[in-house]
C-alpha cells in the first residue's frame, strides 16, 4: 500500500502520505480512512450513554429526550475530536486520537444513578461531570511531575477494576435488562449470543472493515435477526400484576415507528436536562477523572508510538489531557457524558499506522453531521438491549485483559503481587459488595461504594509510593525499557 501511495505522490506532489500526521491526501481517499475510526468507536461512544440512561429509566420514561441525549453525543464527539487533532491554544494534543464518551466512568456513575434514581441522578452525574472536567483540565498542566505516580501496576489495576466492574453491567443487557419483565428469556439469550458469535467471526475470521467494525456490523446483524423474529414468534406476552394479567411488549421488539416520528434535521439543544451539584457525586466522579487522564496519557502514549515510531511529548500529553477534561465541560453543557480518549481506536492507529490528520477530520465531521440528525440518534434509541449486551460483554471483558496486559509489562514481581492483591482484594471486593460498607457515612459509601473502582485506584497509588521496589523490579523496568528504545 505505501509504494501505491508513493506513486499517486510522485504524480501529484502536493499530496503526502497517509501515515503522516500533518499530510494532505486526496478526499476520496481521507473519507473512508476517517470513516474506518468513525465505525470502530461509533457504537461504543454511545453505549455508556445508553446504559446510564437505561438505569435512570430515561429511555422509557422520556423517549424524546433520550434521543435528544444520543443526538448530543454523537455531535459533541465530533467536536472534541477536531479540537484534539488541532487544538485551540494549550486544548488539544494535535494527536491522532479519536474522541468519545467514556466507558470508564459507568462503575462510578452507576452507583450515582442507582443512589438518587432518575433524571436526579442523571442532573447530579452532569454537575459532578463538569466539575470534574475542569480538575483534570488544571492537571493536564502538570503531567509531566505527577507521571511517576502512575505506573503500570497502578494503571493496570485501575483498568482492572474497571473492566471487572463493567461486566455484570454487559450480561444484564445481554440477558434482556433486569428492569424488563422478560429478563433471561430464552430469546435475549439467542440474540444476545448470535451478536456476540457474529462479532467474534468477523473479528478473527475476515479483514479489513469488517474486522476493525465488527461490533458495528454485529450489532446490525442483531437488529436484522430482531425483526426478523418480530415476523415469526409473539412479539407480547402477559405476566401478573397485583392479582391482574398485564400484556406487555417483549424487549427485543424493535419499533421502528420511532424512526418515522424523528425529524431529519435538528438543532442540538444546550442543556436539555439542567446538572444539579451534589457533593457525594463530585467526589467519586472526581476521582475518576484522575483514573482518566491516567487512561489518557497510555491512549496518546500508544498512538504516537505504535502510529510514529515515537514517544510522545510532554506537550501532546498535556494538551491531550487538558482537551479531555474541557471536552467532558463541553459534554456536560450538552447533558452528555464525560468525552475522553477512545482506546478502541489506539488499536486502529497501530494497527493500520493510519495517523493523518486529514483523514481523522472526515470522520470527526461526520460525527457532527450525525449529531444534526435525530432520525439517526432514533435508530440507535430503538436497539434492544439483547443486541446493545451481546457486543458489551466482549467490550466489557476486553477492558479488565487490557489491565492484565499492564499489570504484567514490568513481570509479576513480590511486589506487584502485594499491591495487586490488596487493592483488589481489600479495595476492589469491599467497594463492589452491597452493604459491606454500611458502617461508613453514607457520603464515603457514595465515594468508595458501588463498584470499587475508586477504593482499588486509592489503595493502588498508595501502596506503590509506599511498598520500596526490589531489585528485580527494577531490573525488569530496565530489560523493558531497553527493548522499547
Amino acid at each position: 500500500m505505501k509504494k501505491e501511495n508513493s506513486a499517486k505522490t510522485a504524480k501529484n506532489p502536493e499530496y503526502t502520505s497517509p501515515y503522516e500526521f500533518r499530510g494532505r491526501i486526496p478526499l476520496a481517499q481521507a473519507i473512508p480512512l476517517g470513516m474506518q475510526h468513525v465505525l470502530a468507536m461509533f457504537v461504543g461512544n454511545l453505549t455508556p450513554l445508553m446504559i446510564i440512561c437505561g438505569i435512570c429509566n430515561i429511555t422509557t420514561d422520556n423517549p424524546a429526550l433520550y434521543v435528544t441525549l444520543l443526538q448530543n453525543a454523537m455531535l459533541v464527539a465530533g467536536i472534541i475530536t477536531l479540537i484534539q487533532l488541532w487544538s485551540i491554544g494549550p486544548v488539544g494534543g494535535q494527536v491522532p486520537v479519536i474522541m468519545g464518551t467514556s466507558s470508564g466512568f459507568l462503575g462510578v456513575m452507576r452507583g450515582v444513578a442507582g443512589s438518587m434514581g432518575g433524571i436526579a441522578g442523571y442532573s447530579a452525574i452532569l454537575g459532578a461531570s463538569m466539575v470534574g472536567g475542569l480538575c483534570e483540565a488544571v492537571l493536564g498542566f502538570f503531567i509531566k511531575p505527577l507521571r511517576k505516580f502512575f505506573p503500570p501496576v497502578v494503571t493496570g489495576t485501575v483498568v482492572l477494576s474497571i473492566g471487572l466492574s463493567l461486566i455484570s453491567v454487559g450480561v444484564n443487557s445481554f440477558a434482556g435488562g433486569n428492569a424488563n419483565k422478560d429478563f433471561g428469556s430464552l430469546e435475549n439469550l439467542f440474540v444476545g449470543l448470535v451478536v456476540l458469535i457474529v462479532i467474534v467471526i468477523l473479528k478473527h475470521f475476515t479483514k479489513g472493515l469488517t474486522s476493525t467494525s465488527c461490533i458495528l456490523f454485529g450489532i446490525i446483524a442483531g437488529y436484522i435477526l430482531c425483526t426478523i423474529m418480530g415476523f415469526i414468534l409473539p412479539t407480547t406476552a402477559t405476566v401478573e400484576v397485583d392479582g391482574a394479567m398485564v400484556e406487555y411488549t417483549k424487549s427485543w421488539v424493535v419499533n421502528w415507528s420511532r424512526i418515522g416520528d424523528s425529524s431529519w434535521i435538528a438543532v442540538p439543544k444546550i442543556l436539555p436536562v439542567k446538572p444539579t451539584f451534589e457533593i457525594n457525586a463530585i467526589l467519586s466522579i472526581i476521582i475518576m477523572f484522575l483514573v482518566t487522564a491516567v487512561e489518557t496519557i497510555g491512549d496518546i502514549s500508544g498512538c504516537i508510538e505504535g502510529g510514529m515510531g515515537r514517544e510522545a511529548t510532554a506537550k501532546e500529553l498535556s494538551g491531550g489531557v487538558i482537551c479531555d477534561g474541557c471536552g467532558s465541560v463541553i459534554s456536560a453543557l450538552f447533558s452528555s457524558l464525560p468525552t475522553t480518549s477512545f482506546s478502541q481506536n489506539v488499536g486502529l492507529v497501530t494497527m493500520t499506522k493510519v495517523v493523518n490528520r486529514m483523514a481523522l477530520t472526515c470522520g470527526a465531521v461526520f460525527l457532527v453531521l450525525a449529531g444534526l440528525s435525530p432520525k439517526l440518534a432514533a435508530v440507535i434509541s430503538i436497539m434492544p438491549q439483547s443486541v446493545l449486551g451481546g457486543a458489551a460483554v466482549m467490550m466489557f471483558a476486553s477492558i479488565a485483559v487490557s489491565g492484565i496486559k499492564l499489570l504484567t509489562k514490568y513481570g509479576i514481581t513480590n511486589r506487584v503481587v502485594t499491591i495487586v492483591s490488596i487493592a483488589m482484594g481489600l479495595g476492589f471486593g469491599l467497594g463492589a459488595t452491597s452493604g459491606a460498607l454500611a458502617g461508613m457515612p453514607a457520603r464515603l459509601q457514595l465515594i468508595f461504594g458501588g463498584s470499587g473502582i475508586v477504593p482499588a485506584a486509592v489503595l493502588a497509588i498508595i501502596l506503590n509510593i509506599v511498598i520500596p521496589k526490589e531489585q528485580e523490579d527494577i531490573e525488569n523496568e530496565a530489560a523493558v525499557n531497553k527493548a522499547e528504545v
